[in-house]
């Protein structure tokens, strides 16, 4: 996981973190049973200190997901202020997945340490709760938006994942924010991925008679899935073609389902593997998928495989729209259609397995170099440490 990448590289530059996170219960949705016997083994990471606080568990119902996240913010907030009592720190960084919650912790530590705070805005609220239907009233969409401007005007710096998350974000700061202040900060992929050359993977073998075409990721409602089968199905009459599904999520059971009922032995399932597993698989493809449904969110948002993918020297196949289509495209790194399109998936495919080896490869590079170009962990490291000693300077000179 990223913010785990952003904490041993910290502790690694020599500095002190602190993490203020909840008691572990991701993903089976219940508190570990390792952490009851012995809380203490979970209190450090990579030479950072880490305070937990107590959370109702995530469950498996939406009810005790929303507790999960209303219990965070509230424990974190009383309980971990209570528990970094005494202690300084010179700067506040917020991990901003959803809900947006998350962020409150970090503007109540960042008012009692007198340190700024930074939020690293990695969803758009409440857009993304609109877009995928969570919330249909206006008012109660009315309502997050207040929250989500009350966080906004209150934090220091706001760091965009996506250049295009600009507008949408300046819409709830009233408070006007210098530009110095709202900085695009992309995503980066694990050093697995930009390393060395990989093992043979033990999950896959390289197979010359075939254009593998490989996707890794979640396997939701979000990947599109039906569009992806219905390609599946255009191609199978003219090109040999083997898809391999490395993942698992929501549309999980549905796409095993589906392969089944339409007898697609050309589509692989392999369900769920570990991340160290994942550069040896990418090393066996031909080409790697992303695919996303559109909409407002959606399309300005850059899914953290699409780093991982550029990294890997393999060519990219995307059925996607928007800022991570644009990404595709002007790294020279693969082929673009828009997002659901599955006949132009199914002919993109086609026109990326006819071409020769060498093409593929040169595409491969290309995106790999675009990656150390503009995600590399080394250079976003260097520029988030800069912020935070500026940040820093800019308080101290109050």
């Amino acid at each position: 996981m990223r913010i785990n990448n952003m904490v041993e590289g910290f502790v690694a530059k020599g500095h002190e973190v602190t993490v203020l996170t909840g008691q572990p219960n991701y993903p089976e949705g219940k508190i570990y049973a390792d952490y009851r016997r012995d809380p203490a083994q979970f209190s450090n990471y990579h030479g950072a200190q880490i305070v937990r606080v107590p959370i109702f568990a995530r469950g498996q119902r939406s009810l005790t997901l929303a507790l999960n996240y209303l219990s965070f913010f509230a424990s974190a907030s009383t309980i971990g202020s209570y528990k970094l009592r005494g202690q300084s720190f010179d700067s506040i960084f917020v991990f901003g997945v959803s809900p947006i919650m998350v962020a409150i912790p970090g503007i109540v530590l960042g008012r009692l340490k007198k340190a700024p705070a930074f939020i690293w805005i990695l969803d758009l609220w409440p857009e993304s709760l609109r877009a995928v239907g969570v919330i249909k009233s206006p008012r109660l969409l009315g309502w997050a938006g207040k929250v989500v401007s009350w966080i906004y005007n209150r934090a220091d710096y706001l760091l965009l994942q996506s250049r295009s998350f600009d507008e949408s974000v300046k819409q709830y700061c009233t408070r006007a924010i210098s530009e110095d202040r709202l900085v695009y900060f992309p995503s980066w992929a694990e050093d697995d991925f930009s390393g060395a050359a990989p093992v043979a993977s033990d999950l896959l073998q390289r197979d010359d008679s075939v254009f593998t075409v490989l996707f890794a990721g979640n396997i939701g409602d979000a990947q599109d899935f039906p569009a992806i089968m219905e390609a599946v199905k255009a191609v199978k009459a003219d090109l040999p073609v083997r898809w391999v599904i490395v993942g698992d999520g929501r549309a999980s059971q549905w796409l095993a389902r589906h392969v089944a009922e339409h007898r697609l032995d050309n589509v692989l399932l392999l369900g769920r593997h570990p991340l160290e597993k994942m550069p040896a698989l990418f090393a066996v493809a031909d080409a790697l998928l992303v695919s996303l449904k559109t909409n407002e969110v959606f399309e300005k948002t850059i899914p953290g495989k699409v780093q991982a993918y550029l990294a890997s020297s393999k060519p990219i196949i995307a059925m996607i729209d928007g800022e991570a289509a644009k990404v595709v495209a002007n790294s020279g790194a693969g082929m673009v259609c828009g997002s659901g399109d599955a006949l132009g998936l199914a002919n993109i495919v086609r026109s990326m397995g006819a071409l020769p080896a060498t093409e593929r490869e040169r595409m491969g590079l290309l995106g790999r170099r675009y990656y150390f170009e503009h995600f590399s962990k080394a250079i976003l490291f260097d520029r988030l440490e800069v912020l935070f000693r500026k940040a820093t300077l800019r308080r101290s000179d109050k």
